[in-house]
């Protein structure tokens, strides 16, 4: 039986509903800038090791101006565990600048500000636009990015298509929900790695059948 897309796409929305009814935010944050500060250390690193080093980092600078204070090394130093920390801590540090210089030391709340920020693209600033200012956004990270192909909702083919097909198919009042379900449910039953299907709900169901990975 050929089941339609916008069926398929109300049943995943019942099977992660149902899972995951609350969807706290993974990374612990106090505020926006605590938050974007917490995005970008993510990057190619797990929230668990973030949250790990935040808290360290935030009590000596949890706002723009006491990261200013703080030397790149210094900076660099304390973040070191997350990976990539030459690039991060110029990253803080230069965004730091830009919202004391420019925005009177508040994180902005619209997307092309955020990405004029360093070390923030498209994902970072959703993730800051619809966790610490409920914006509808879809941010798109290479695991959802893995399981809209799997589950047949998008062609894969860049994280850019995959967003635009996702908001395409899922209700926009859903959309800051869901991206936390997705991440949430891939990190339980639909791993990259070790993924067993008879474990999977939605793969059992849907999954793409050609060059299935």
């Amino acid at each position: 039986m050929v089941i339609s897309k916008e069926n398929k796409v109300k049943d995943i929305i019942k099977i992660l509903e149902r899972l995951y009814p609350k969807t706290p935010i993974p990374l612990k944050h106090n505020d926006a800038f605590t938050l974007l500060i917490s995005v970008v250390l993510s990057a190619q690193c797990t929230d668990e090791r973030v949250n790990q080093i935040t808290p360290i980092l935030f009590n000596k600078a949890d706002t723009p101006e006491k990261m200013l204070k703080m030397t790149t090394k210094q900076i660099e130093k304390i973040i070191r565990p997350c990976g990539l920390s030459p690039q991060k801590s110029k990253a803080i540090s230069g965004l730091s600048r830009l919202l004391v210089n420019n925005h009177n030391s508040e994180v902005p709340q619209n997307f092309q500000d955020l990405e004029n920020l360093p070390g923030v693209g498209h994902k970072t600033a959703s993730v800051v636009m619809s966790q610490a200012f409920g914006y509808p956004a879809f941010p798109v990270d290479t695991h959802i990015h893995r399981l809209a192909w799997r589950w047949g909702l998008s062609s894969g083919k860049n994280v850019e298509k995959t967003e635009k097909d996702l908001k395409r198919l899922f209700p926009k009042d859903k959309w800051n929900k869901l991206h936390l379900q997705i991440i949430f449910y891939g990190r339980e039953f639909c791993p990259a790695r070790g993924h067993k299907l008879e474990s999977c709900i939605i793969c059992t169901k849907y999954r793409r059948k050609e060059g299935y990975k």
